[in-house]
């Protein structure tokens, strides 16, 4: 048996941390089971407890073996300062005199009370909503956290107040002043403190009595860096024992005195020179942990000269340019977007699996690229296992009970009506199929089109409405809508008044499972049950016990509130995860590793993090305090990184772009880049690590490469004569004419565009609104105009544009311009008048027949507006809000529909009374409210461009009754319908890059 270690070594980087400290604990004191079962090891957390048990397995090859007490500190994540496990000493009789500590959600309730009441009743309000006061209320206990590691009272917050202080810092600090006086008698009263406290008083207990009387059986404190002062006094403890040892991760012992004396809180080494310092210990005095454990000096110093201080960094000129054989273990891909990063990061673990027994983990603190890599992975059917877990809030049953916190709180929006019931735990007491068919009735026949009056009497209105001649349509939606009033009419309870969270909550979770419920199953049974809807579940009851001290709330308030709940909530799968696969965060992955190591997301603002202070304190105040520096975390951060970095092989990603914007590679990348390229210009070099990098960014494009190499074709379906149409509007003909593909969908298929849900007006709309109100004014005032005119017309207007009006945007932006058109239309018509000209007809419909060789071929047409002028003729005026067409359009014949109009007169087929004229002249009113709200547009040679519009038609129609010729898709694309609802099945994008897009189908006349 080797001697056994004591005092002070560390556990170099480059080696396996948790491997090496089982093989020396093996090596100690393995040859004596019975002592080898007696050693306690103190590690961080459970799960570097874990980490070790599995060391221990391949080390013995999976052999029988009394293990060590393994136990977890209870040391604090100082990413999030949560307590990640039971503190040591909690089995111990010292923890019968300690008072339990308080429940986290019952302090963030009572925090959060006490965040919402400040300054309500004034200007000085800290927080608008709970869900506002919820999230400071979670950031004021993290200060409070704070304040209990490094042993300051809120007494001290008086030393703090300076006069130089902007006068919100002034509040805030009077504000903790009042936390520091309510909590503390909260804490008395619940007979319970804080669970920092706690961990803290326990490991002082445990460090006390060890001191006293030194154990008989070996204590081993491995992995931890001491950042909190308790932590560093029973490390202090257990490096004095006759038989105990602390061995630290990743000393860097090749570090130059000049740079270990200069560390700022952002280096690697910082914490452990802290650490060191309080164990008054000297680092070369330090020793390895197992003899010969060092394999790679290449690499541990380059390591080293990479994480150099910035101040001692002229260091780098007296040695040589970075060894490229240092780094034969790294490689580095610069993806050029966050989805080209995930692609490339499942191809290395996907890789690794080719070889027998290899392992690959995904080091990053990046979660959404940890969502996206195990997305990635599932293409190969690879299940990875996450360590971080996925966010409740978007699992199945967390969305579902946001979806319905929504939908309550919006009063039956159809869009968040929609997301409820089609999301698949939705049923209603219903099969879930006979659910969705009425759901998609609903969808169809009664949420389509502008947004509704808020309530469901509003959609039931509109679902009677629409099903007047439809029995069974009808007798669906009744049901359905019956159904949604008895599941949500609980949670729908006096929706203005401000009640107990703590009912609102409950009242919600009643609604998910009435809504959840299928014929054969309870919702409690759908909604609650897997992984995800036990951790609902969970956070349910505990929400009921905790949160009574929250401020009441509206149920307008429920969809932020829970959003923040539910917030930091994560689901663990308990298995199904690939054995050789991990991700990792970065502070799991400091005691583990792999084979293979991805360090993802390696940009600035990510790894390493921001810096904050927090909301609560500024920089000064937490000087004064003497509160750790925010950029205590970029130092553990970067010894995270450092730690990693020295796996045997690495690979090293980030994204140039995420989310569209452009980002910054992570500070070490930038030193790594520096030393390599020392004395080379960067524009001509590239280092090896990088230049090793680049195929696997080719190789991840061309992993979702489209397979198809030739463009689509151009639809042109023919179908048969039977088939095709005989009667056609004139808007229809020039559909026709623009796009044949178009008008088959329509008019053969019978297709027509579903409205949008919630839809906003458009210029359909605002030009059916503004027809109405001419129609009725011109109806009104058929000869002379009245001295107020202008304020007739925009009183009709108010009435025909009232629904469009409700929307503020639309309002805002278009009553000024039809306020403007009013007005020249009254001066206008004053004007024609005037001149002898009157109204004749409005909305008048009117019929021409083509006799040709397939039979005869109808053209109807409703013309907004006809005049009879001074000389007897007519004019037909066609209203436009949108643009006019163009004196090309009219000339290439794609605007049919004022020419064909004018031949429909002329043959007698409007109504209008008297005798058909013999000529016809045609404008257009451009009404679009700008400039001085109007202008006429006169079509020239008005009976030529008829004679020319109705040959056209006759060589369409002959054409066309050729049951060869098909119906292209956009013939002549320069020319084609400004608005098509047809586009996506015609795949214009498809076939229009293969050189066929100007005139493939040829001119159809």
């Amino acid at each position: 048996m080797a001697d056994a270690p004591r005092g002070v070594l560390t556990i170099a980087a480059d080696q396996p941390f948790v491997d090496a400290l089982a093989r020396g604990l093996l090596a100690a004191y393995g040859g004596d089971p019975l002592l080898f079962a007696s050693v306690r090891v103190l590690l961080p957390t459970r799960r570097a407890a874990r980490s070790l048990r599995e060391a221990f397995l391949r080390e013995t090859r999976g052999a029988p073996l009394l293990l060590p007490r393994l136990t977890p500190v209870g040391d604090v994540d100082e990413d999030d300062l949560a307590v990640a496990a039971t503190p040591l000493g909690e089995e111990s009789d010292a923890a019968f005199d300690i008072p339990p500590a308080i429940a986290p959600l019952e302090r963030e309730a009572f925090l959060t009370r006490l965040v919402a009441g400040y300054g309500a009743t004034s200007d000085a309000r800290v927080a608008p909503s709970s869900a506002q006061a919820l999230r400071l209320a979670r950031e004021l206990a993290r200060l409070l956290d704070e304040l209990t590691i490094e042993g300051v009272g809120f007494e001290r917050l008086a030393t703090v107040v300076d006069e130089g202080f902007a006068s919100h810092w002034q509040r805030t600090l009077t504000f903790l002043k009042i936390v520091g006086e309510n909590w503390p008698a909260k804490l008395a009263e619940r007979g319970a403190i804080d669970a920092v406290d706690r961990r803290n008083r326990l490991l002082r207990a445990q460090a006390a009595r060890w001191r006293a009387e030194p154990p008989a059986f070996p204590v081993v404190a491995a992995g931890s860096t001491g950042t909190q002062p308790a932590t560093r006094e029973l490390l202090a403890v257990v490096a004095g024992l006759p038989r105990g040892a602390v061995v630290l991760p990743g000393l860097d012992q090749e570090l130059d005195d000049e740079s270990w004396s200069r560390l700022d809180p952002t280096h690697p080494q910082f914490a452990l020179r802290e650490l060191l310092a309080a164990l008054e210990v000297d680092r070369r005095a330090v020793g390895a942990w197992t003899s010969g454990e060092r394999v790679d000096d290449a690499r541990r110093r380059a390591l080293s000269a990479v994480m150099r201080p910035a101040e001692t960094t002229e260091g780098w000129s007296a040695g040589a340019q970075l060894d490229p054989e240092s780094l034969p273990h790294v490689t580095r891909v610069d993806c050029a977007t966050s989805q080209q990063e995930a692609v490339v990061v499942a191809m290395a673990p996907r890789e690794a699996l080719e070889r027998p027994g290899r392992t690959a983990a995904l080091v990053t603190p990046d979660r959404d690229l940890a969502r996206r890599v195990a997305v990635e992975l599932r293409r190969w059917d690879i299940r990875i296992d996450d360590s971080a877990g996925a966010p409740l809030a978007e699992s199945p049953p967390g969305a579902f009970l946001r979806l319905v916190a929504r939908l309550a709180a919006g009063d039956f929006a159809p869009l968040d009506l929609l997301a409820v019931l089609k999301h698949p735990l939705a049923a209603l007491k219903l099969p879930r199929g006979r659910a969705l068919a009425a759901v998609r009735r609903l969808d169809r026949l009664a949420l389509r089109g502008p947004k509704p009056d808020p309530g469901l009497d509003a959609i039931a209105a509109i679902a009677e409405a629409e099903t007047a001649k439809r029995p069974a349509d009808r007798a669906a939606l009744r049901d359905l809508i019956a159904r949604l009033r008895t599941a949500l009419a609980a949670v729908r309870n006096r929706p203005a008044e401000a009640i107990a969270a703590t009912a609102r909550l409950d009242a919600l979770a009643r609604a998910a499972e009435a809504l959840a419920a299928t014929d054969t199953e309870t919702g409690a049974e759908r909604l609650w049950r897997g992984d995800a809807g036990e951790a609902l579940a969970n956070a349910v009851v505990a929400w009921r016990d905790a949160l009574g001290e929250l401020p009441d709330v509206t149920l307008a308030e429920i969809p932020a509130l829970l959003d923040q709940l539910l917030d930091g909530i994560v689901v663990r799968p308990r298995h199904g995860g690939h054995p050789r696969l991990a991700i990792l965060g970065p502070l799991e992955a400091r005691l583990q590793r792999a084979d293979l190591l991805v360090l993802g997301g390696l940009n600035e603002g990510v790894w390493p993090p921001a810096v904050d202070t927090g909301p609560w304190l500024n920089r000064p105040m937490r000087d004064k305090l003497g509160l750790p520096r925010p950029e205590r975390r970029v130092g553990l951060a970067a010894h995270d990184f450092a730690q990693a970095f020295a796996a045997s092989e690495v690979l090293l990603t980030r994204a140039d772009r995420v989310g569209g914007a452009p980002t910054v590679a992570s500070r070490w990348l930038a030193r790594l880049d520096a030393l390599s390229l020392r004395g080379e210009d960067p524009r001509d070099a590239t280092p090896d690590y990088v230049a090793r990098g680049r195929g696997r960014a080719v190789w991840a494009d061309a992993l979702d490469a489209p397979q198809v190499y030739a463009p689509w074709k151009r639809p042109a379906p023919r179908p048969p004569l039977a088939a095709r149409p005989r009667e056609l509007s004139v808007s229809s003909i020039e559909q026709w004419r623009r796009d044949p593909y178009g008008l088959y969908a329509r008019k053969i298929l019978r297709l027509d565009r579903l409205d949008d849900i919630e839809a906003t007006p458009g210029a359909a709309e605002r030009g059916s609104a503004l027809h109405a109100t001419i129609e009725r004014f011109l109806t009104a005032f058929p000869d002379t105009l009245p001295s107020d005119a202008v304020e007739r017309m925009i009183d009709i207007g108010k009435q025909e544009l009232r629904d469009l009006l409700r929307a503020p945007a639309e309002r805002a932006f278009w009553w000024s311009r039809f306020e403007r058109m009013a007005a020249w239309i009254v001066e206008t018509e004053r004007a024609r008048r005037g001149g002898g000209a009157r109204p004749l007809a409005h909305e008048i419909a009117g019929t021409l027949t083509l006799r040709t060789a397939g039979g005869p071929f109808a053209v109807t047409a409703r013309a907004d507006r006809i005049d009879r002028l001074a000389d007897g003729s007519w004019e037909i005026i066609d209203y436009k809000t949108g643009a006019t067409p163009s004196k090309r359009e009219l000339e290439a014949l794609y605007a049919p529909q004022l020419p064909l109009e004018a031949a429909i007169a002329t043959g007698g087929g409007f109504k209008a009374g008297g005798a058909a004229p013999a000529a016809v002249a045609l404008s257009y009113w451009r009404l679009n409210g700008q400039d001085t709200g109007g202008r006429i547009v006169a079509i020239d040679d008005a009976e030529s461009l008829r004679d020319q519009t109705l040959a056209m038609l006759a060589a369409m129609v002959a054409r066309f009754d050729d049951p060869a010729v098909p119906y292209d898709a956009l013939p002549w694309p320069a020319f084609g319908p400004r608005f098509n609802d047809y586009e996506h099945l015609e795949r214009v994008l498809e076939w229009s890059s293969g050189g066929d897009g100007e005139s493939g189908g040829g001119d159809p006349s």
